[in-house]
């Protein structure tokens, strides 16, 4: 009787981990189910890009169907767990519900953006954090262009014209860089628009940018960013938002009609209707071979799970890691259904690059660090060899 094995998310943890156990369990030895709520893989590292049009959507995904030849895809998602009988709870996505038997389970249900108690956020804000984010707010850029040409009033082009992204990590930055770049060429074709002039401004809460990175090449993409005119405040924070304006720390109103929530990630909340625990977070933790705590049978990776670091502390939640976490806690899997043998999980990331747009970023490989084109032709040659 073959193993049944369930794998929930298909995002870069979950797709590797299903690809990985396709090619070492025997065929006919287990049933592999993924349930993912789409059917392709999104390649976020180029989530900017896409939004920007210097690369289209469609080469920013892969079909799940092409990476995974034998493993059933199931579209939906899972809204109940019973650890003792061993089963999950299916909602499909014509609204319908069945229930799957497991006899491994592996949790990679990714994140969410993190969202603040900030009043109107929700209400006028927009996230970026998928396609769906990325093509809107390459729409919404131009309909703001068309408006503002059109617009007599200067009062209501200052609104339009005014783009506000919180967050200085590498999503809010890398989208900033690449949509001021975008509409620094589209404007051209509004004259009255391009009268006016445009204004972007990042709102970061700490006293830096890009805290992931060497504070060096954080400073020089400070130095870049504010070299193109973009206003970034440091150490300031997002009060209020309202249809056609944003309030920040500083007590400055700006009139905007463009806010972009870039602030963080936060585990996906279905997790708590799970049945699994959770660290303060609210995400799952396992141990060093990725299996939840506590827990038989059950396994977490990714931006889900708190995944202990070799160097201290957790694993950050990026894709770099998640696609590497995904093929450990396959060989786990499989060790524990017979084949194999158990593995920790112990990479240590050596390379990072920050897209800062005009074909300049900012990177480290190892112990050598890079800027300007040499780091964007690496950060391009290493993501583009990187799609599944």
């Amino acid at each position: 009787m073959a193993w049944n094995v369930v794998i929930a998310g298909g995002g870069f943890g979950g797709a590797m981990a299903a690809r990985e156990l396709e090619r070492i369990m025997p065929r006919q030895s287990a049933r592999l189910v993924l349930v993912n709520d789409v059917n392709f893989l999104l390649y976020t590292p180029f989530l900017p890009e896409a939004a920007a049009g210097t690369l289209e959507p469609r080469h920013v995904v892969t079909p799940l169907r092409e990476i995974l030849k034998r493993a059933y895809l199931r579209l939906g998602a899972i809204e109940g767990h019973d650890p003792a009988a061993k089963t999950v709870e299916l909602r499909t996505r014509d609204g319908e519900t069945e229930t799957l038997p497991y006899d491994q389970l592996l949790l990679a249900l990714g994140s969410v953006s993190r969202v603040l108690p900030v009043p109107g956020l929700a209400e006028h804000a927009v996230g970026f954090k998928g396609l769906a984010d990325a093509i809107w707010l390459r729409n919404h850029l131009v309909e703001t262009l068309e408006a503002a040409n059109a617009a007599e009033d200067p009062a209501r082009r200052d609104e339009l014209l005014t783009y506000v992204f919180v967050g200085g990590g590498y999503a809010g930055l890398e989208a900033l860089a690449e949509l001021q770049d975008f509409a620094a060429d589209a404007i051209e074709s509004y004259p009255r628009a391009r009268l006016h002039g445009m204004r972007w401004v990042l709102v970061e809460a700490s006293d830096r940018v890009l805290p992931e990175i060497d504070p060096q090449l954080a400073e020089y993409a400070l130095r870049e960013l504010r070299g193109r005119g973009i206003d970034i405040r440091l150490g300031t924070t997002l009060e209020e938002v309202c249809a056609d304006s944003a309030r920040i720390s500083t007590g400055e109103t700006l009139p905007t009609r463009t806010v972009v929530w870039t602030a963080g990630v936060a585990p996906n909340p279905k997790l708590r209707d799970l049945r699994v625990p959770l660290d303060e977070r609210g995400r799952v933790p396992v141990d060093e071979q990725l299996r939840v705590e506590g827990m038989d049978a059950v396994w977490a990776i990714g931006d889900c799970a708190a995944v202990p670091n070799p160097r201290g502390g957790t694993s950050p939640p990026t894709a770099q890691h998640a696609v590497r976490q995904g093929p450990v806690a396959a060989r786990n899997i499989a060790a524990e259904l017979g084949v194999g043998s158990p593995r920790r999980f112990e990479y240590r990331g050596n390379a990072a690059f920050v897209n800062l747009g005009r074909y300049k970023a900012v990177g480290r490989v190892g112990g050598l660090t890079f800027r300007g084109f040499p780091a964007w032709w690496l950060a391009r040659t290493y993501h583009m060899s990187q799609i599944p």
